[in-house]
């Protein structure tokens, strides 16, 4: 039976995707060629929930779910700015810029995680943490070059990318190439304006 590699995410306003350009752009001159694989910035969205898997015969269902939960969500702001590490700096894995938010991001992210939990899918055991990631440090970096990475991320700074309002909520499916992921909205729902 096919299936598709689906999560739920917010797409990024061409402002923002800009600013993520300009400071990956800043990050690869320091870090020069160490062992960071860097996300295209035009496949950067805000994911708030992955799913996996997802046997096609279910999207329906996950598009209703989606209906449900959303229909009465107002639209809201957020504000992108701040460099960060997980699990930190010291020993980077993942590099990200930081997602400020009201509190309706957090609860709409709650609702749409349990909505699918109802159907079936599992839960994330982490606390949500709003992020974009910019990049990924390779698994077989070496603990010195973990350490230089670390340090050189911690020296940067990075100021306010914008503000943008989110007015919709999109469900993606993610095609793993040998050139990287492919995405695809698969579903968009409008937040009540």
């Amino acid at each position: 039976m096919p299936v598709l590699r689906l999560f739920f995410a917010i797409e990024l306003s061409p402002e923002i995707r800009s600013g993520l350009q300009q400071v990956e752009k800043s990050l690869r001159a320091p870090l020069g060629a160490l062992p960071v694989r860097w996300v295209p910035a035009h496949n950067i969205h805000l994911t708030l929930v992955f799913l996996g898997d997802v046997v096609t015969t279910q999207v329906d269902g996950l598009k209703d779910m989606l209906r449900s939960q959303v229909a009465s969500q107002p639209v809201f702001e957020l504000e992108v700015a701040s460099l960060g590490a997980f699990p930190s700096f010291r020993k980077p894995r993942v590099v990200w810029v930081g997602v400020s938010a009201p509190p309706a991001l957090p609860a709409l992210q709650r609702r749409i995680a349990q909505g699918a939990a109802r159907l079936g899918y599992p839960r994330e055991d982490r606390p949500f943490s709003p992020h974009l990631t910019l990049g990924r440090v390779a698994k077989n970096a070496s603990p010195e070059d973990v350490r230089k990475i670390g340090e050189m991320l911690a020296a940067e700074k990075v100021e306010t990318l914008g503000r943008m309002t989110v007015t919709s909520l999109n469900l993606y499916s993610s095609d793993l190439q040998p050139s990287g992921a492919v995405y695809k909205c698969e579903y968009s729902i409008a937040l009540s304006a």
